[in-house]
């Protein structure tokens, strides 16, 4: 018997080049893990209304692994069905949810806007739901961006669970980092209060953002890499300069970790 989709659909809002931070950090990140893989395979998990970071995230991650394919995975079967005609060597769409509907288990899930509409209590099952569905040596990406992907939030896991969280800008338009907040995944964004490590980290880079405003003379970059380089002192990052060059900053995520997760 053909199982039930798990899950909601979204609201299935979606833009080209949304999740092109998250594209570029993940084939930065993990390519080197796809190319181990004999046969990699990549989920962009619930894609939404149009196909385009399907697409993207192929186009992207060839890049890293010219053998990977993704399948664009949507509970949605009007979506799937819209979707079908982009499909190309390498790309596929299927109709399913979080049981992740594939023969084999893939190299990486992406899932971007997708947790957003869900309760908080709902996050750490649908983590292991997933995570329990990736290859070994596998990787979950789950997170939030704003509309046209300025800003963007999100939680790297791996099948023991959830490794990092990193914080992507585009320096231009960057007023504090604190700015990053409403961008949160639904695993943190209820936490940005005093007493909670997100809240502190986020407080951390203002204050330090606020003491590099000498640098800025020197443009965004160089007062972002000033910024992130006086809060690695105190917080565990993950990352060096290459990466905060991209308008990022990468946090192990035991330091921003809620009580309840």
């Amino acid at each position: 018997m053909h199982q039930r989709p798990i899950g909601t659909a979204t609201r299935g809002t979606t833009n080209p080049n949304r999740l092109r931070r998250m594209d570029r950090w993940i084939a930065a990140t993990h390519g080197p893990a796809l190319r181990r893989e004999v046969s990699p395979v990549a989920v962009d998990l619930g894609y939404g209304a149009a196909p385009w970071t399907a697409v993207e995230l192929l186009a992207r991650l060839r890049t890293a692994e010219p053998r990977t394919r993704v399948v664009g995975i949507e509970i949605d079967p009007a979506r799937v069905a819209a979707a079908t005609p982009y499909e190309r060597e390498g790309l596929t769409f299927v109709h399913g949810g979080f049981e992740i509907p594939l023969a084999g288990r893939p190299s990486l899930i992406r899932a971007a806007n997708v947790l957003r509409q869900y309760d908080e209590g709902d996050v750490a099952a649908v983590w292991r739901r997933l995570c329990a569905r990736l290859a070994p040596g596998g990787l979950l990406v789950e997170g939030t961006c704003d509309e046209i992907g300025r800003r963007h939030v999100w939680v790297a896991l791996g099948p023991e669970g959830p490794r990092t969280v990193t914080f992507a800008t585009r320096l231009g338009s960057l007023d504090r980092p604190s700015d990053l907040a409403e961008r949160l995944p639904k695993a943190l964004i209820h936490r940005n209060v005093p007493g909670e490590p997100v809240h502190a980290f986020l407080r951390d880079l203002d204050r330090a953002w606020a003491a590099a405003s000498p640098y800025a003379s020197l443009g965004a970059r160089q007062r972002w890499i000033t910024t992130v380089r006086t809060v690695s002192a105190d917080w565990p990052l993950t990352d060096d300069v290459r990466r905060w060059r991209q308008g990022e900053v990468t946090v192990r995520w035991s330091a921003l970790r809620p009580g309840a997760l």
